[in-house]
């Protein structure tokens, strides 16, 4: 491991040689400086993991000049050393982000243990900048592949809306990534260095939307036995996501469009106002302009969030960007499958290319995950791919007359649920019971499902009565 460098800021010459003799001897590579002015030429050329200053200096005090480093260095860790008698004004700076202090005269072991602790302190930094700075280049708009004019205006819009912090709603169908691009505009936006957060609105129960939003206090309700911090409170000074955010009851649409405008919550059972400083973003599948027309939801709400809004298109609307997201998904799982696989043969493209992909870009990784998983070939064909997921033979390629696109749509949803079923059923020797729990559904809805589509015989070709046991 390489010394930590320390940068001392000292007047006095005897001081000054006290502290860089003592340091050097724990292994540290020292600079030692007598002046404010130094000391900004020298942290301004290199890096240093630690400042020791003292309060008293010339042209500037200590807590001056550690403003001023902090200008430079946001993450600084600093330590301030004060006169006898002047826990006055190191409190003082200690409420303004300098790590600790100690007063003259400097006890020797005292004076190891906080430059220990500072520099512990200044490497965890270190490392959660690095996680930072990888978070936000696995999340950058790069990993928004794709060039076709769609994806072009998707990326166009987020590069212009990041630097603000206007709201954001993402509309789309599912599977096309808002997700990803909720986490593209984080990550590109000035909250980069906060956190994070999402919620899926539509996996919370409705009665502990309110907890989960806002946290509770301990003794709110039945089962509160501690405190817990809501997501808008942990969101505070980065970004929170909504997900599906068109399937939160209206009852909770306006306490969260209260919070949105007071900029402040209150916990479940608490009477403390308490500050909040987010920036949001929200997704959807569903048409919020029609739910706001059918009353279903809030319209102040809908403008509230709908600042700015972003469409991500559906992969049928730009098949030209397949290759280049299967050949990712097969870069990516390469590794974790054990497998070689260098590209897709042309056929294998070709089908891909003229299916309609209902899932869109979700649904055409889980297609490759299960061709890898089950090829022994470098090299993915339309075998490989038609082994695994029969419906890509059947594209949809354009609209019959008469026939919607909703009802399309329909179709291909009712012809893949067909045959996952069906292939549910087999793996599991038409076992309802059994079959229920793969498919997580209850045997009842499994019933209606078989019902529905004709699964009545089982693969030997037997009739399965429908008040049997599965057996």
């Amino acid at each position: 491991m390489n010394p930590s460098k320390i940068l001392i800021v000292e007047d006095e010459e005897a001081m000054r040689f006290f502290l860089s003799e003592a340091l050097s001897k724990e292994g540290h590579e020292i600079c030692a400086v007598e002046n404010s002015e130094e000391a900004l030429g020298r942290f301004s050329e290199e890096d240093f993991d630690l400042v020791l200053l003292d309060y008293n200096l010339p042209t500037r005090n200590g807590l001056e000049l550690f403003k001023a480093l902090k200008h430079i260095h946001p993450d600084l860790v600093a330590i301030l050393i004060t006169g006898h008698g002047s826990q006055v004004i190191a409190l003082d700076a200690m409420n303004q982000g300098l790590f600790d202090y100690f007063c003259k005269p400097v006890e020797l072991d005292e004076l190891r243990v906080v430059v220990r602790r500072g520099l512990e302190r200044a490497h965890l930094l270190k490392e959660v900048q690095s996680l930072r700075n990888g978070l936000k280049d696995r999340f950058s708009l790069d990993r928004m592949l794709g060039n076709s004019r769609g994806m072009q205006e998707v990326h166009a819009r987020i590069e212009m809306i990041s630097g603000s912090d206007v709201s954001v709603l993402i509309s789309g169908e599912s599977g096309t990534g808002k997700e990803l691009a909720a986490q593209a505009i984080h990550y590109t936006s000035p909250r980069n260095r906060g956190p994070l957060i999402k919620v899926n609105c539509a996996a919370v129960p409705q009665d502990l939307l309110e907890a989960e939003f806002f946290g509770y206090e301990k003794g709110a309700f039945t089962g509160a036995v501690k405190q817990k911090i809501g997501k808008f409170e942990l969101a505070s000074g980065g970004t929170l996501f909504l997900d599906e955010i068109g399937d939160m009851p209206k009852s909770t649409q306006m306490k969260i469009l209260r919070v949105l405008q007071e900029k402040e919550l209150e916990r479940v059972g608490g009477e403390t106002t308490i500050p909040i400083d987010i920036r949001l973003v929200a997704a959807t599948n569903k048409n919020l302009e029609k739910a706001v027309a059918e009353g279903e939801f809030r319209e102040d709400l809908f403008y509230r969030i709908n600042v700015v809004s972003l469409t991500l298109p559906p992969l049928r609307e730009r098949s030209g960007d397949i290759p280049v997201l299967a050949n990712h998904f097969l870069e990516v799982y390469n590794k974790p499958f054990g497998k070689e696989i260098s590209g897709l043969a042309d056929d294998a493209l070709e089908i891909l290319q003229n299916y309609s992909w209902p899932g869109n870009v979700r649904e055409l990784e889980n297609v490759i995950q299960r061709a890898m998983v089950l090829s022994f070939n470098q090299v993915l064909d339309q075998k490989d791919l038609l082994r695994v997921y029969p419906a890509l033979a059947e594209p949809v390629t354009g609209p019959p007359n008469g026939v919607s696109f909703e009802d399309q749509v329909q179709a291909v949803v009712w012809s893949t649920e067909k045959r996952l079923i069906l292939e549910a059923l087999e793996i599991e020797n038409w076992k309802r019971q059994e079959t229920a729990d793969r498919l997580g559904v209850s045997r009842k809805t499994l019933h209606n499902k078989m019902k529905k589509y004709g699964l009545g015989q089982s693969a030997r070709g037997q009739p399965t009565p429908w008040g049997s046991s599965g057996q």
